[in-house]
């Protein structure tokens, strides 16, 4: 992290502990998965401690951790201009009430489309994101795997596909690395604390791209070796492969 200019001033090590072990199964078509076992190891009893920098934070990514946790992150924090929201299956099952107190005070919400579902209880993923938005986030993200991801807001509705790769290596941290882009990016770009619409797409194409990196290698092989021209390269064809020019049907009479 250091080697790619990550501030690693906040990062705490614990002596003598586990880390945060997952152990899932992933289907043929590498797009669905099965969680095994979860053990929080080193997490069970971590408290973050932000320095003071880091409570001035423009722009707070809440990641996939207790919500509780979350919520101490967000009460330490000096107010953010806009914050945005992972977690996962795990804490719906045993933590809903405190997530729905998170969700309730964020500005993005991002999960995948089966999260969405249970956590609203909805079978339709836009229906569920509508709740969801009822619930005091402006934006919801729906990460759908190999099928890309979607952006639901009250001004309306915008999917992109995953960018078409052949060979899948390890889908594994595929949506954190979505997640960590699609924030980067608002984070590059939010001048004035209330992205639009147009910036939130543009900030989906961008981790869209990075999560199909992501799978090429196992774990974070290719991200160290990432360059942004690569990036700017794949977005660039994500918006050619999406693009296309509407033809009205000439009806007979």
């Amino acid at each position: 992290m250091e080697r790619r200019g990550v501030d690693v001033e906040g990062i705490e090590r614990v002596a003598g502990g586990k880390t945060f072990f997952w152990h899932g199964e992933y289907g043929w078509d590498l797009n669905s998965r099965d969680t095994l076992d979860t053990q929080l190891n080193v997490f069970e009893h971590f408290r973050p401690k932000l320095s003071e920098p880091a409570r001035d934070c423009d722009v707070l990514f809440l990641a996939n951790i207790q919500p509780t946790l979350q919520l101490d992150v967000l009460d330490q924090c000096h107010g953010p201009r806009w914050t945005a929201l992972d977690s996962m299956n795990l804490w719906i099952d045993i933590a809903r009430d405190d997530l729905v107190k998170v969700v309730e005070r964020v500005d993005c919400l991002v999960l995948n489309d089966a999260e969405i579902r249970q956590l609203t209880n909805r079978p339709s993923v836009v229906r569920a994101a509508r709740e969801l938005l009822s619930w005091g986030p402006s934006a919801v993200v729906a990460k759908q795997g190999e099928y890309g991801a979607a952006l639901i807001t009250q001004d309306g509705f915008f999917a992109l596909p995953a960018y078409p790769l052949e060979r899948v290596i390890d889908p594994t941290g595929a949506g954190d690395t979505f997640a960590g882009g699609f924030v980067g990016y608002v984070a590059a770009h939010n001048e004035d604390g209330n992205p639009d619409d147009a910036l939130l797409r543009r900030a989906l194409a961008y981790g869209t791209a990075l999560a199909s990196f992501n799978v090429e290698a196992f774990g974070s092989e290719r991200m160290q070796t990432l360059t942004p021209d690569e990036v700017g390269a794949w977005v660039s064809e994500l918006g050619r492969i999406t693009r296309f020019e509407d033809a009205p049907v000439e009806l007979c009479a």
